[in-house]
Formats: structure tokens, sequence, C-alpha cells
């Protein structure tokens, strides 16, 4: 079970989003699950609602997962997101250290921003149908010529180029592992690995939600993955995603 990411591997020159491509195709084309897609060039990149996704041709890891998690009720969705996010901390680990998630998904090396994730799921009824997952890892970019605050890339960390096949191998053995715990039913595992990896939980750090700046201390994400702050005041506040603003 463990290695059926990446078994079958369609690889692109160029496409719009491996997100989109595989959406379109997985159902036509039955494909099974563990599907990678993987692209050298993304002309269309996207990362959380609606931003784009900054990449060099040729020089990052582009791709898509697609899983099939019907035993996975829909109301526990986010734990998808911490199987996947803490498989990049895995391989990113092995190459650079202080790596955090920072929720909801993306992958920090200190402060700087070296991957990021955008799932989208498919429901059946009260369960998953299909998810296809996508990933963005910093490799081999030297320069970042977007507004993106913090990016940050691999090979920027290391000073050495990293080759990307087996960069990818890596990363699809990591998410094979974590995703057959959680078929597995190793939630706990899965609960405090991620929390463990959680950027600036435990720390008195600055936010800014609706209300304006305000100080707290980050306590780890709900079950629907909402972000747990308890402010200086002794307020515990809930948030989704885009309701708060770490303060950088």
């Amino acid at each position: 079970m463990a290695d059926i990411i990446g078994k079958h591997t369609i690889k692109l020159e160029s496409v719009d989003s491996t997100n989109n491509y595989a959406t379109a195709h997985m159902t036509n084309n039955n494909w099974k699950e563990g599907t990678v897609v993987l692209a050298k060039n993304q002309k269309k990149g996207r990362g959380q609602i609606n931003n784009s996704w900054e990449s060099e041709p040729g020089k990052n890891l582009l791709m898509s997962v697609v899983l099939y998690p019907e035993f996975l009720p829909v109301q526990n969705q986010f734990i998808l997101s911490k199987v996947v996010t803490l498989a990049l901390c895995e391989v990113v680990s092995l190459y650079a250290s202080n790596v955090f998630v920072k929720w909801p998904n993306d992958i920090y090396v200190g402060n700087q921003k070296v991957a990021g994730v955008l799932i989208e799921n498919a429901i059946m009824g009260a369960t998953l149908y299909s998810s296809v997952i996508g990933i963005g890892l910093n490799v081999n970019q030297l320069k970042f010529e977007s507004d993106a605050p913090n990016p940050v890339s691999l090979c920027q960390l290391i000073h050495k180029e990293i080759n990307l096949d087996d960069l990818q191998v890596q990363l699809n053995e990591s998410i094979g592992k974590w995703y057959l715990k959680l078929k597995n039913n190793e939630i706990d595992l899965i609960n405090a690995s991620f929390e463990n990896k959680l950027f600036r939980i435990g720390e008195v750090s600055d936010y800014e939600d609706s209300s304006g700046v305000f100080s707290g201390v980050i306590m780890g994400v709900s079950e629907i993955g909402q972000l747990k702050i308890m402010t200086t005041n002794g307020v515990l506040k809930l948030f989704h995603f885009k309701e708060v603003a770490f303060i950088i």
C-alpha cells in the first residue's frame, strides 16, 4: 500500500495546473489511487483561494497526487492536509533544519516558505470520494520575481542543486507512508506529529483578524482544521482559513 504513490506517473512538459489536469482526466481515464501528475512548467499554478504559485520552468517539483479516501468522513477531511504536510516536512528535513507546517498547509524553513499544498476534494454522501493533492516545492530556483513575501528554495538553503527525480521518489514514499498510517487509523499519531511540527505552537506571537492586531499563542487545530489561538487576555479564538493573518 505504501508504494502506490507514483506507481503510475504522468509526466508533462507544460500545463496550466497539475490539479486542473488531474481533475479533468482522472474520472474518464479510470486513474488508480496514487497516480501522480508531474509537470516541468505550470503556466497557472494555483495556491489557496485563487493565489498564484510562482515557479521557474524545470527548477521545482510541481505535482498532483490522486487519492480515493472513501473511508474518510467529510468532517475529518483536514487530516489529509496533515498527512501531506507531514510527508513534506519529512522530506524537506532531509535537506534543512527548522522545518514547520504554517497553518493550514504551507511548509516553512525558519520564517521562509519552501512549499505549499492545494487539496481539492470530491464528496459522495457523508464521505470523501476523491482528492487531488497539488504540491509545489521550491527546489532549484534561485530568484523569485513575484511579490510573495518570503519564498525560499532548497538550493538557496543548502547552496547545492538537488536532483528532482530523486526528490520526487522520496516524496512519493513519504506520502505513501503517512497515507497508510491514516488508512490504518493511526489518528493520534498523525495529530500529535502535526502539532509537533506546527509553526509557532506554544509561542507568544502577533496575529491580525477582523478586529485588528492581537498577541496570542497557537494551541493547535480543531478536528475540522480551525486554528486555535489563546490570546494573551485569556480568550480562545478559532479561525477558518483566511480569517487570521500571521505577522512575520
